[in-house]
């Protein structure tokens, strides 16, 4: 299976850098390979101060070894090995008007003394970070999230959907980071469902990721945008950073598993604002935002969303 999942994402990632290549016109991705020192390594891509991608990673690493401290108390274990690949990306454009989006698509094992699998998963989702909020482009980005769910199970969207909205939240600023879509995490075998069948319901929704995104960015990249629309970018883009440093699960694995640094923080933004008590005025298109951003809403009610 890891041999499996870490194929598909390789391919995965010449798709979509081939792909956001074609859609930015201008800039292309770097690519940087590098190597862990306890075993395994990745590939980096990031393209930079392009015609709509300001700033962007599409990365993939398989890393693999001897359990750090900080994992084998999380997992409650004295000693073991383990194998983790994955993709993850954002894509932060310079239009105020895109959104920025983030995904990322992992498996995990690990092993007893002997070399066997004692537990194995797959996690994963996306999401949308936008600074002005257009409510078809939620409704577009939710749907597709959900077309895929639905060709594994019912339960999986409204399931899913509420993780991120529960995941992706700023406790310290009582937000949201943005306006969701799909997290999961632990998706092991079990009576219902085979490896298989979570391997298939994962590469379902990493096919659909181009989907969900690039037509908003099609209908978003010509819209003229002033100093203030970026301003208002830059701010937002703060409590964007706040959440990766201070609580996202992926940023915290890397660090702790002595991952590449460089790669690990790709997903930060250039250019970011804190202002101090920042407060958009009362009915403005930045206000709406911040409305939407107080409690989770359900973008697909009427289509079979709790």
């Amino acid at each position: 299976m890891k041999e499996q999942f870490f194929k598909y994402i390789q391919e995965l990632q010449d798709t979509i850098t081939s792909t956001l290549e074609k859609v930015d016109g201008k800039a292309t991705f770097k690519e940087d390979n590098w190597q862990r020192a306890e075993g395994g390594g990745g590939r980096t891509r990031v393209i930079e101060n392009g015609a709509v991608f300001e700033k962007g990673g599409v990365n993939i690493s398989k890393v693999f070894g001897e359990l750090p401290e900080a994992l084998r108390k999380q997992f409650g274990v004295k000693e073991g090995n383990f194998f983790a690949c994955g993709l993850s990306l954002v894509l932060h454009p310079t239009n105020p008007f895109i959104p920025t989006v983030h995904a990322n698509w992992r498996y995990f094992e690990m092993y007893d003394s002997t070399g066997n699998i004692v537990t194995q998963w797959f996690g994963g989702g996306q999401d949308l970070t936008p600074y002005y909020l257009f409510d078809e482009d939620a409704i577009h980005f939710h749907q597709t999230c959900k077309n895929a769910c639905d060709k594994h199970h019912p339960e999986f969207y409204p399931k899913f959907k509420k993780a991120c909205d529960e995941y992706f939240w700023n406790t310290h600023r009582n937000e949201a980071r943005g306006i969701g879509g799909l997290f999961f995490d632990y998706l092991k075998e079990n009576e219902e469902f085979a490896i298989e069948d979570r391997y298939n319901f994962v590469t379902q929704v990493g096919d659909s990721f181009l989907e969900s995104y690039v037509p908003i960015v099609q209908k978003r990249k010509e819209i003229p945008f002033t100093k203030k629309h970026k301003d208002w970018q830059e701010i937002r883009r703060g409590r964007y950073v706040e959440f990766n440093l201070v609580h996202d699960r992926g940023t915290l694995f890397g660090l702790k598993t002595n991952g590449r640094i460089e790669s690990i923080l790709m997903s930060l933004p250039p250019t970011v604002q804190w202002v101090y008590n920042n407060e958009p005025s009362k009915n403005s298109e930045e206000a709406k935002l911040l409305e939407v951003l107080s409690t989770p809403k359900s973008w697909l009610s009427s289509l079979g969303e709790s």
